[in-house]
């Protein structure tokens, strides 16, 4: 059974610093879209904006990954290229 992004909110560009973090309007689910060829981009999530790091990941250029996190946790990224958007599933 395949799913259905729905799409709850804009797709912005992602802060590279700790204290300008994001909820997306306290998202549980984020879409996020490295929109480099070719540079991995390290994501950082906090519990809140400048807080305390809950975890990172990388995502390589071109990639796309839903991130499930807590509606407080911010999050931003090593450099500029990052997008996300509040999203949901269905079906």
């Amino acid at each position: 059974m395949s799913n259905r992004t729905l799409l709850k909110a804009d797709e912005l560009d992602l802060p590279t610093t700790a204290g300008a973090g994001v909820s997306f309007t306290e998202a549980t689910l984020v879409r996020l879209v490295n929109t480099t060829a070719s540079t991995n981009i390290v994501v950082t999530v906090q519990e809140t904006r400048g807080g305390t790091g809950v975890g990172t990941f990388t995502m390589p250029g071109g990639t796309v990954e839903y991130l499930e996190k807590a509606p407080a946790h911010t999050v931003f990224a090593s450099a500029a290229g990052l997008r996300g958007a509040k999203v949901g599933f269905t079906g």
